[in-house]
């Protein structure tokens, strides 16, 4: 009973949650449905001002589709697995495993700022190296297929990505938070906002690159080459994996910008079999392809 209490309780705690965030009964700095939508439409509207590639539609090739995923993402198919996470949350209580248990340090008595920059780096590098796994292992590949069936760029194309993503990120994520003491800090929702925009930016039509900065912020330009149709020599699982960060990838030699027209192929090859709507899209990756 007391598992079953957890995932009722976990539904419904995260049903109420995004209700009273539509309905603007949360403080608007832990609002993520409005500030998705806020920072959307931000970034959409450079992309209409300040098109990169100037042919492209202002609502490209499965923009729609894009738009429903950042939704089904964020919210829809977090509704559906809080109960799982919350009766898992048990399950180690019950074997003694809490947040704290693989904690490092306490950073509890750091300046909030320093806090913030620690958890910022440390997410965004569990993240970077889940991404390498995704290109890297060929059935967390399959999954990530989804994401890479991209043909024209654009901001909603972000959150466009298979629902197995998120029980692939989860685990590494969550075991991040309990390296750094179990907690998040109090200013959380910096950090979350923050990679909700540059991973918007990263995605648009927009050519940025943040000058000097490139080798630090993950930028349009270097993740356009992140989803190239051809890899070049030397890159057989890919390049660019950097989330919110370039850091990573210069670091351990993954990147890879030889120009920035931006007019590349995108995509992979054999993109033309993944089903192009969003149920065929759903149960993708589990059945395995035929050679």
């Amino acid at each position: 009973m007391e598992y079953i209490d957890a995932f009722i309780n976990g539904f419904l705690g995260m049903v109420r949650w995004t209700w009273k965030s539509i309905m603007f009964e949360v403080p608007w700095y832990t609002n993520y449905f409005w500030g998705l939508i806020v920072i959307s439409l931000l970034v959409w509207g450079l992309e209409i001002l300040f098109p990169w590639r100037k042919e492209q539609s202002i609502f490209r090739k499965d923009f729609w589709l894009d738009a429903f995923y950042m939704f089904f993402n964020f919210f829809i198919f977090a509704i559906i697995i809080s109960g799982v996470y919350k009766v898992l949350e048990v399950l180690f209580a019950d074997f003694g495993i809490t947040s704290k248990s693989l904690s490092l340090i306490d950073f509890t008595g750091w300046p909030q700022w320093l806090q913030l920059l620690i958890f910022f780096i440390i997410l965004d590098f569990v993240q970077w190296f889940t991404h390498v796994l995704l290109h890297r292992v060929p059935a967390f590949w399959e999954f990530h297929k989804v994401h890479h069936s991209v043909k024209e760029m654009g901001f909603a194309a972000h959150l466009r990505f298979h629902w197995m993503e998120n029980i692939l990120y989860k685990p590494l994520k969550t075991l991040g938070v309990m390296i750094l003491g179990g907690f998040e800090p109090e200013q959380a929702y910096i950090v979350h906002f923050a990679a909700i925009a540059i991973g918007h930016f990263n995605h648009a039509n927009i050519k940025l690159t943040w000058g000097p900065l490139k080798y630090i912020l993950n930028n349009p330009v270097m993740h356009l080459y992140h989803h190239a149709y051809n890899l070049p020599e030397g890159h057989p699982y890919g390049m660019n994996y950097g989330i919110s960060l370039s850091l990573w990838d210069y670091m351990f030699r993954t990147n890879y910008i030889p120009e920035s027209s931006g007019k590349i192929e995108l995509g992979f090859p054999g993109d033309e079999k993944l089903p192009k709507g969003f149920w065929g899209q759903l149960v993708y990756g589990f059945k395995k392809p035929k050679k």
